[in-house]
């Protein structure tokens, strides 16, 4: 907190009477509370009674009754496959899903895209997580990234685009196969056409270690090293991922990733299911990051998120994806996470709180932060982080009393009670209504696309 002696400064926007979760490392609330942002960054918070003597604003908004906490950062998800929300499950009603469902449905989805279809999906999914207070994403790596870039950019959110990266492998659409040399230079080239944009990055991708060559990706480990990104990856997802890497390689896929010298902070991991004490342990010593799909990954494995949260392993939430999850609510994603931990880190021994409520938010947010590189700037409401920030409704009668905000926050609430998103310092959603793009268009162009592009995929897949 800061003081003036002067006058009144001048911001840009200000936001009074809610109360505050900072996320920061002491978890300060402030109830009653106001905070400052000018030019995308928190400049000041501290108590409402105080704001209007030191600042004065462009913008201000009346926040009473709400919570205002760090936006969502989804740590982990597949733009392109929006479009299949649900529709797994009608298959599954009809006939037998062929199996693996991410090789003969996803990828095939993906392949058949086009960049219309893939830049649609993106607005669909990025004002969708914008309803649900997401501010963030990190794309697995899909086809057309720089229309999901587009779309990022229209919409608002910030976000870290990235390429479906295959160059080996049984069942891999053509589409998405590429040579070696192709797939690096895609990757490289991608990272720097968004290298200047202030909300909408880039990383490099490798799809999963049973479709990419040894070559490619120490070419992308080396890459990420020189560029100073992310490489985001699946890691430890399935069972078929642990044999192969042992019948190939001897190692299991983290041990084999060590060997070949690309894991470091630079390094995503995403879902980390089944990894042994051993991998958990090169997590640590190299600084790779992870993400907890919580409403996927328990139907696959028992994952150690607990274990990896007080080891310091940078770990953050992400849906998976509409197609997987079937929602983009990252507060539901926390508490599927809650309830799974405490199953598989907290039961068996009569442990009654393997992790908080409390600490999953704080993963959803600064940890995904941490996760993607960024916890410097993003995920926590401090002086000099970026502004992006959700308002909640807290006055719904199923969410009174409130005698604790962080309590309301991380337990009772859900993506439809937030009301208002800033992103970068700018509204991008008041009172439940996208400002940046014209919704009602959105779902009109979802009416006349969206069966054209099923049929097709119905054709493929049958």
């Amino acid at each position: 907190m800061t003081t003036q002696t002067s006058g009144p400064s001048a911001v840009d926007l200000m936001v009074k009477g809610c109360d505050l979760i900072t996320m920061n490392d002491a978890d300060t609330v402030i109830r009653d509370a106001a905070l400052a942002v000018d030019k995308g960054r928190i400049v000041w918070t501290g108590k409402a009674s105080e704001v209007s003597e030191l600042y004065r604003a462009n913008q201000t908004i009346d926040a009473s009754g709400q919570i205002a906490m760090p936006g969502m950062v989804d740590a982990h998800f597949h733009t392109a496959q929006h479009l299949l929300r649900g529709k797994l499950s009608e298959i599954t009603r009809t006939r037998a899903p062929k199996m693996p469902v991410w090789k003969h449905y996803y990828l095939p989805f993906e392949a058949m895209l086009e960049p219309e279809d893939v830049h649609l999906s993106a607005l669909a999914a990025y004002t969708n997580m914008l309803r649900v207070g997401t501010t963030c994403f990190a794309e697995a790596g899909g086809p057309h990234p720089d229309e999901m870039g587009r779309a990022a950019d229209e919409v608002g959110i910030r976000g870290f685009i990235a390429q479906s990266t295959c160059d080996t492998g049984m069942g891999v659409p053509d589409a998405l196969m590429m040579k070696t040399q192709q797939a690096y230079d895609r990757n490289v080239e991608l990272v720097q056409r968004w290298s200047k944009h202030e909300r909408v990055k880039a990383f490099l991708s490798l799809r999963q270690i049973v479709v990419c060559t040894p070559e490619l990706v120490k070419g992308i480990g080396q890459a990420a090293k020189d560029l100073n990104v992310k490489v985001h990856t699946h890691l430890c997802e399935g069972i078929y991922e642990i044999d192969f890497a042992l019948e190939r390689y001897g190692k299991r896929p983290t041990e084999y990733l060590e060997e070949l010298g690309v894991l470091s902070h630079h390094f995503h991991g995403a879902h980390s299911i089944f990894l042994s004490p051993e991998e958990v342990d090169l997590y640590a010593r190299h600084k790779v990051s992870a993400c907890h799909c919580g409403l996927h990954n328990y139907s696959v494995g028992q994952p150690r998120v607990a274990e990896m949260w007080r080891r310091g392993i940078d770990i953050g939430l992400g849906t998976d994806g509409a197609a997987s999850s079937g929602t983009l609510d990252l507060f539901q994603v926390a508490h599927a996470a809650r309830i799974g931990q405490q199953l598989v880190a907290g039961t068996p021994w009569h442990m009654r709180t393997a992790i908080s409520s409390d600490e999953l938010l704080k993963i959803a947010t600064h940890g995904g932060a941490r996760a993607l590189g960024v916890g410097h700037e993003l995920g926590r409401l401090e002086n000099g982080f970026k502004a992006d920030f959700i308002l909640v409704d807290a006055s719904d009668i199923d969410q009174q009393p409130i005698y604790d905000p962080l309590f309301t926050a991380s337990t009772t609430t859900v993506g439809r009670d937030v009301r208002t998103v800033i992103v970068d310092g700018k509204l991008v959603m008041k009172d439940r209504e996208i400002l940046t793009v014209d919704v009602e268009a959105i779902k009109a162009r979802l009416a006349k696309r969206r069966p054209e592009i099923m049929d097709r995929f119905e054709k493929l897949v049958a």
